[in-house]
């Protein structure tokens, strides 16, 4: 019987777990689903902008999802392939979502970045690009839609370079461009992989006619123009082409490029079987207590993201943990970091959107769901309590966007102060309270606007609870402090009237003001005073 250590070692290098990052509409959702449908887990594709009437796509639960054809929230996706276990991430594209994007990238290993082929490299891909660099993961970029007209391949290297600052190696070369991708050629392999006639528009699998480079029954299928075009491109990549680096891949350094079309099933598969190859297996993590190794015998794992009314019929509550170290099981006990104490882990579950899994057992880069009673918050460490630590803290986004908000009907407050407390766990807003003001309202604070729109929507549907709206001027929040530690209270600040005093939900004196001139001001006539961006505990993102 293998031991503890060798079955750690076994499983660890099935793990692949990755974040899908795009611009909105580069095809991030469909790409995710296609993977699960060559992974077996799903036999039909929906489409992710498909009507009311016919299917959504099922990384999508949420109803807002459903009918905006956006990803507003990170879903978290299992299936197995080819003996390996795939842990997908699938994050919200939506700029105004990106701290909840980059949490779901402090749980990964790896990102897939997914280019649109003819829009290139745009704003949100840049931003969630940056913190893929600053985590030092591998990045493998997926050239959507080639079954559209796009850029040419080699300026696409040339703008991945240009613009993001990485030097790309295409791992295959698409066959035909601006509407005529008939295939790709696979340059490790030297052989053409041409795509059969899609006579299901993409719900089902795509199979390839395989040939030999030396073949000539591929130029009559491709023509002879189409042929000599790809023999050009093969030369030109191989004598002014990047070499292939797998040390500089891991350092996130290079990244092997793909071409395809996620909607028409064109290249999923090989795109799937060679990121399996060259994936990183899960990473150590940094503790308070030193790095903690994947085959650690002992477990430790820790939150990356709450959910709410994942299944509006129980209005539940998950936390989704990423597993660090050892082995996870069913109904084990563990020391929760934040409150000293020992919590028992039941029901765990896995994912396919919002059909649910109960697992017995759970490995090193594995994501579980566990039912949340409100004990978890994002970024809490779970680990054996014979040897406890902490993890790192997530970095903190400062607020950009303000609003008060208060119940319509005064008789549904508690509803209203349930769900909004709930949103606030999940770290969708951030929520204050004005000091002085009674509590028949908050202040809620965001990155951005789509998330005001979110939470009304949220309150309404999940917690029956129409709210009253009212955006206010600030654009800046300032945590407080004095050297001394002392109460800071409006009446001790001077100028606090050139902004709105709150607090934080832990009760810490934060200023809202509305632009740098008012904190100029505020800063220059309480020269002893602290400010900060974000709480004084916490680090900025």
């Amino acid at each position: 019987m293998a031991t503890l250590k060798e079955e750690l070692a076994r499983e660890i290098e099935k793990r692949r777990t990755f974040a899908i990052i795009s611009h909105p509409d580069a095809g991030k959702t469909t790409l995710t689903e296609k993977l699960l449908l060559y992974g077996g887990a799903i036999h039909l594709a929906g489409s992710i902008k498909s009507r009311k009437t016919q299917r959504h796509a099922v990384s999508d639960w949420m109803e807002i999802e459903k009918q905006r054809g956006i990803s507003v929230t990170s879903s978290v996706l299992q299936f197995d392939y080819d003996g390996y276990r795939i842990n997908i991430l699938d994050t919200p594209g939506h700029q105004d979502f990106s701290e909840d994007t980059y949490r779901t990238l402090m749980a990964v290993d790896s990102a897939v970045m997914i280019i649109d082929a003819a829009k290139g490299v745009e704003a949100q891909t840049r931003k969630l690009f940056r913190v893929c660099r600053q985590r030092g993961i591998p990045i493998f970029t997926f050239v959507n839609k080639l079954d559209r007209f796009g850029k040419a391949p080699l300026d696409l290297m040339d703008e991945l370079e240009n613009v993001l600052g990485i030097r790309s190696y295409p791992m295959n070369w698409p066959i035909g461009t601006d509407g005529t991708y008939r295939g790709v050629y696979d340059r490790e392999k030297n052989r053409i992989e041409l795509f059969a006639e899609d006579v299901t528009h993409g719900q089902e699998t795509r199979v390839s006619e395989v040939f030999e480079m030396e073949d000539p029954a591929w130029v009559e299928r491709v023509g002879e123009d189409v042929a000599a075009a790809l023999h050009d491109d093969i030369e030109l990549l191989r004598d002014a082409g990047e070499e292939f680096d797998r040390a500089a891949v891991d350092a996130g350094e290079l990244t092997p490029m793909f071409f395809g079309s996620a909607m028409t099933n064109f290249g999923v598969q090989n795109f799937l079987e060679e990121y399996i190859r060259l994936a990183p297996t899960p990473a150590p993590r940094i503790s308070s207590d030193g790095v903690i190794e994947p085959d650690d015998e002992k477990f430790s794992g820790f939150v990356f993201k709450i959910q709410a009314n994942m299944n509006p019929a129980h209005r539940d509550r998950l936390a989704f943990i990423r597993i660090s170290s050892g082995k996870f099981d069913r109904n084990m006990s563990v020391w929760h970091a934040p409150s000293g104490k020992l919590i028992k882990l039941a029901q765990p579950q896995q994912f396919l959107a919002q059909d649910r899994q109960i697992i017995d057992t759970a490995y090193p880069g594995d994501i579980v769901g566990l039912f949340d009673p409100g004990v978890f918050g994002i970024g809490d460490t779970l680990c054996d309590p014979s040897h406890k630590f902490k993890f790192e803290d997530f970095p903190v986004f400062p607020p950009e966007r303000f609003a008060r908000v208060a119940a319509k009907d005064t008789m549904k407050r508690k509803q209203f102060v349930k769900g909004i407390e709930q949103l606030t766990q999940e770290g969708a807003i951030q929520l204050f309270e004005q000091v002085g003001a009674g509590l028949d309202s908050y202040i809620v604070g965001t990155v951005g606007t789509l998330q005001f729109e979110v939470l009304e929507y949220r309150l309404k549907n999940e917690y029956n609870t129409e709210i009253t709206m009212q955006m206010q001027p600030f654009e800046t929040a300032r945590w407080l402090a004095f050297p001394d530690g002392r109460t800071i209270t409006p009446a001790d600040l001077r100028g606090a009237d050139r902004g709105m005093f709150v607090h934080d939900r832990n009760g810490n004196p934060v200023l809202l003001v509305n632009n740098e001139w008012a904190l100029g001001w505020i800063r220059e006539n309480n020269p002893d005073l602290q400010l900060g961006q974000v709480p004084f505990d916490r680090r900025e993102a």
